[in-house]
C-alpha cells in the first residue's frame, strides 16, 4: 500500500522583548536559576499582570508579513493544567480570539519549486519554567526564570507532506523571524522550539489519520529525522495490524527515535475561560498601519530583488536571502567589488564551505565582506588568477591580512607578460618537443586532450602565476604555427 505524510507544526518563537510579557523580570538566557521570576511570574495573591506592548508590536509585525488577518479584538485566556513548573497552575494564553489569524508562507523546495503551506493562527503566550533533572541526587530541580518569557505560537495548516517540507518551512518561519527583529532564532538556546504534529493515510484517502505530537524538537535536523522515523513507525504499526493513538511523544536523538511521553490533550482538556486579570486588547487602524511602515525588506522580496537587480538565479538568490546577515553579507561584497555572479559564487562556495567546515555563522565569518570584495576586485583586474585567489583565500581566512597584503608578501602577482609568457612557453615546449610533434600529427578530437597537457605543463613551469587566458591563447598559436 502507498501511504501519504500529513503533517502540521506548532512553532513557539521566544520574542525578542527585554522584559516579559507581564511583567519587568528580565528574558536574559543563561542567569542563575530562579534569579528572573519575580513575584506575578509566580502568581502571586494580589499581584496583577500588565501587557508588554512590545511583544503586541512584535506579533502585529509577524501577522503583516505573513498577509494574516489580525485580531483587531484579542483577548488573553487562561489555559489549565498541572505541572511542576508552571507556578500559577495555568498557562496564560489565547484561544478564541488569537491575535494573528490566517494566513500564509511561502516556502521554496529542494527542486526549486514554491510551495504555499497555510498558517491558521499566531497566538501571544507565556512560557513556563523548566524542570532540570541532572545532579540532583535522583531529584528534579525546578528553575522559573523562563516562567512568563513571551511567545508567539505559529501554527500551520496540516499542508506540509514530507518531513523535507516540513524543515523548509521552519527554515522559513526562522528567516523570517530574525528578518522582523522578533526572535534571534537560537535554537539551542530554546529561542525557537518546534512540535510536530504526524499522520499517515492510504494514498489517496481525504480523511486524516490519528496524528501523533513530536513535542519540542529544536534543530533543523533533527526535525527531519524525527518526523522520518515517527512516519515509518506509523505505517509499520498499522501495515502490522496495530492502531496509532493520539499521544505526545519525545524524539530521542541518541536513539534516533521517538518514544511515548503522555496521551494527547485536547482544547477541552484544558478548561480554557478568559483571563479576568487581562482587558481586551483593541488594535486601531493607525497603530497597525504605523507598524506595517517599519517592515524590513522581507526574504521573499529581497530573493526577487537578488534576481532583478544582481542577474541571479532562483536558487542563489534564496540561498543568499535565506538570512538577513547573509543578505547583508553578500551585498557588502558586491558593493566593493562590482561584480554580483562572482561575488555570488565565493560567498556560496568558498565562504560557504569555509563556514561549514569551521561551524560559522556567517556574522562569525573571518574573512570580512571587505576583505573578500577586495580580493575578487584583483581576480577581475588580473593581478590574481582563480587558482591563486583560493590561496589567498585561505591566507585571509587564517589572519594574515587582506589580499593586497597577501598578494605581496607572498610573491602571488600574476604574470601577464606577455613577452614572459611565451619565453616561458617556448621552454615547454622545446622540453616535450615528441608531444609537440604527436599533438600536430593528431586530429581535433585528439588534439583538445593533449592541449591540456601542455597548458599544465606551463602553470607548473610558471608556478601558477601566468595569466590562464593568455597561456591558451600564446599556446594555441605556438602549437598551430
Amino acid at each position: 500500500m502507498q501511504w501519504e505524510t500529513v503533517i502540521g507544526l506548532e512553532i513557539h518563537a521566544q520574542l525578542a522583548t527585554e522584559s516579559k510579557i507581564f511583567s519587568a523580570s528580565a528574558t536574559t538566557f543563561g542567569a542563575e536559576p530562579n534569579t528572573q521570576a519575580s513575584l506575578i511570574d509566580l502568581g502571586m495573591p494580589g499581584t496583577l499582570p500588565v501587557l508588554n506592548a512590545a511583544a503586541v508590536e512584535m506579533a502585529v509585525k509577524f501577522g503583516l508579513a505573513i498577509d494574516a488577518e489580525l485580531g483587531r479584538t484579542n483577548i488573553f485566556a487562561r489555559k489549565n493544567y498541572f505541572y511542576p513548573d508552571l507556578p500559577k497552575g495555568y498557562q496564560t494564553s489565547q484561544m478564541d480570539d488569537p491575535i494573528v489569524g490566517k494566513g500564509h508562507l511561502d516556502i521554496t523546495l529542494e527542486d526549486g519549486s514554491v510551495k504555499r503551506i497555510g498558517i491558521t493562527r499566531a497566538h501571544l503566550e507565556e512560557d513556563a519554567g523548566k524542570s532540570l533533572h541532572e545532579d540532583f541526587h535522583g531529584m528534579s530541580g525546578i528553575d522559573l526564570n523562563r516562567a512568563g518569557t513571551p511567545l508567539l505560537e505559529i501554527v500551520s495548516e496540516p499542508d506540509i507532506r514530507s518531513a523535507k517540507e516540513a524543515v523548509a518551512y521552519v527554515k522559513s518561519i526562522h528567516a523570517l523571524v530574525r528578518y522582523l527583529g522578533i526572535c534571534d532564532g537560537n535554537m539551542a538556546e530554546g529561542s525557537l522550539r518546534c512540535d510536530c504534529n504526524v499522520s499517515v493515510r492510504p494514498k489517496g484517502q481525504e480523511a486524516f489519520g490519528t496524528r501523533a505530537e513530536i513535542k519540542n524538537v529544536n534543530s533543523f535536523r533533527f526535525i527531519e529525522k524525527a518526523i522520518n522515523h515517527e512516519i515509518q513507525r506509523q505505517i509499520e504499526l498499522i501495515e502490522d495490524g496495530g492502531k496509532v493513538v493520539q499521544e505526545t511523544r519525545l524524539y530521542d536523538p541518541n536513539k534516533d527515535e521517538t518514544r511515548s511521553m503522555r496521551g494527547k490533550e485536547e482544547a477541552n482538556d484544558y478548561r480554557y475561560f478568559p483571563c479576568p486579570d487581562l482587558l481586551p486588547v483593541v488594535m486601531e487602524d493607525s497603530f497597525i498601519e504605523g507598524l506595517r511602515s517599519q517592515l524590513p525588506e522581507l526574504p521573499v522580496q529581497k530573493c526577487e530583488r537578488f534576481q532583478s537587480q544582481y542577474g541571479l538565479s532562483t536558487y542563489d538568490a534564496s540561498v543568499l536571502s535565506a538570512s538577513r546577515e547573509m543578505a547583508d553579507y553578500y551585498e557588502a561584497v558586491v558593493n566593493v567589488c562590482d561584480d554580483a555572479k562572482l561575488a555570488a559564487n565565493w560567498v556560496m562556495v568558498e565562504l560557504g564551505s569555509l563556514l561549514n567546515k569551521e561551524d560559522l555563522e556567517i556574522d562569525q565569518s573571518p574573512v570580512s565582506a571587505e576583505q573578500l570584495g577586495g580580493m575578487i576586485v584583483r581576480i577581475k583586474d588580473n593581478t590574481i588568477s582563480g587558482k591563486i585567489a583560493k590561496m589567498v583565500f585561505e591566507a585571509m581566512a587564517a589572519g594574515e591580512g587582506n589580499a593586497d597584503q597577501i598578494i605581496e608578501a607572498k610573491g602571488l602577482k600574476q604574470v601577464t607578460d606577455s613577452g614572459a609568457i611565451e619565453a616561458m612557453l617556448d621552454e615547454v615546449l622545446a622540453a616535450n618537443a615528441a608531444q609537440v610533434e604527436q599533438y600536430r600529427a593528431s586530429d581535433e578530437a585528439k588534439r583538445g586532450k593533449m592541449f591540456g597537457f601542455f597548458v599544465g605543463q606551463a602553470m607548473k613551469a610558471s608556478k601558477g602565476k601566468a595569466n590562464p587566458q593568455q597561456v591558451n591563447e600564446l599556446l594555441k598559436k605556438k602549437l598551430e604555427g
